[in-house]
């Protein structure tokens, strides 16, 4: 069969299911110093739907095990056939340094998602400021393409920081964009100089005197904003000092929550150790993939019953938002507190996310 033959119309293919999993390589490219753009498609003929900003996980099956690496997506869904993630390598990485070293086109991986609310669909408005530093900048690509296949006119302004002109990820793509979305403003703020390319731009970091520099009107607009920690908490506090309506402010994310709010790490903790009065409230948990029967203690949730039972399930964040340890359950009630990590109708089709789900009593899970 050759690749000519394997066209096919999207009314004559499903959605890609995370169920599905595997993914084929089938381009890489260079985007800036240490950052790459790899890109996939299914090996099932199925199409890519998901809102531009949301993210996925890949499983990277290093030689120190699998390792789970969570990247936002920087393709748009208005292309559905494939999907990329863009990856900046920072020093001591080891997820994406391997996918530098070993991904090649044709080698597949697997893939869970795509899960997130970080997306302009979610908040929709008539004008938008997408804020950005390093490679911060990928869900803001994501929904910028969508919006030059979708709805070109729209009023976008679009600032990126980088510490050099040659670290602006995207750069010649934002420029050809600048040039046909007549709403698009670009704005790019760059920290130092650098001797392999001239820059005549704005220069420093991202302030209360640049932002009206950048964005004059920028109180009028719906604000997405990505980037390291302290450039997301910057912002926050300078558009806090201006006024800013922060209803109108998103960020993405994938810090954990408050110390206080994660459960007390039972997976370690041997069934003689625990308080009668939690061994007795114990519930359960039958692994029917595994043929395991395992025990949930109180307070505990299905993945670390899993853990202690010596079952499998894949994780990454693991207070509910990036959807990987989602599983099916066969039999019984459980209480989910999730962070988006899973959909609706997939929660009615008896799937939960085992990483903050806790049985109500007696459960059977596919794992």
């Amino acid at each position: 069969m050759t690749e000519l033959s394997l066209y096919r119309h999207l009314d004559e293919m499903t959605p890609w299911d995370d169920r599905l999993q595997v993914l084929e390589v089938v381009g890489i490219a260079d985007e800036a110093p240490e950052v790459k753009t790899f890109t996939f498609r299914s090996d099932n003929q199925t199409w890519f739907r998901y809102k531009p900003g949301q993210f996925v996980t890949l499983e990277l099956p290093t030689d120190d095990g699998p390792v789970l690496r969570t990247y936002t997506l920087s393709s748009s869904p208005s292309r559905p056939f494939s999907i990329a993630v863009t990856a900046k390598a920072q020093a001591g990485s080891i997820g994406t340094r391997w996918m530098f070293d070993n991904l090649k086109p044709g080698m597949h991986v697997k893939a869970y998602g795509p899960a997130g609310d970080f997306s302009l669909h979610n908040s929709p408005a008539a004008k938008y400021l997408f804020l950005s530093a390093g490679s911060g900048i990928t869900p803001m690509m994501s929904m910028l393409r969508w919006l030059n296949d979708c709805a070109p006119w729209t009023d976008v302004a679009f600032v990126n920081c980088a510490r050099r002109p040659e670290e602006i990820i995207f750069r010649k793509e934002l420029e050809l964009l600048g040039s046909r979305m007549p709403g698009l403003s670009l704005g790019f703020l760059i920290e130092e100089r650098s001797n392999r390319e001239t820059w005549f731009g704005h220069m420093g970091r991202i302030d209360a005197i640049r932002l009206p520099l950048l964005a004059p009107d920028f109180r009028e607009r719906e604000i997405f904003c990505c980037g390291p920690d302290p450039f997301m908490r910057a912002v926050r506090e300078m558009l806090q000092a201006s006024g800013f309506d922060m209803a109108h402010y998103h960020q993405e994310s994938f810090g954990a929550p408050p110390v206080d709010l994660v459960p007390a790490p039972f997976s370690e903790i041997a069934a003689d150790d625990l308080p009668t009065e939690v061994a007795a409230a114990s519930q359960p948990v039958r692994f029917s993939l595994s043929e395991v029967d395992g025990t949930c203690f109180e307070g505990q949730t299905v993945l670390q019953a899993a853990r202690t039972s010596g079952v499998r399930i894949s994780a990454a964040c693991e207070f509910g938002l990036c959807g990987t340890c989602k599983i099916r359950k066969l039999a019984g009630e459980v209480e989910m507190s999730h962070n988006g990590g899973i959909l609706d109708d997939e929660i009615a089709e008896g799937y939960i996310l085992a990483c903050c789900s806790r049985p109500l009593g007696p459960i059977e899970v596919e794992a």
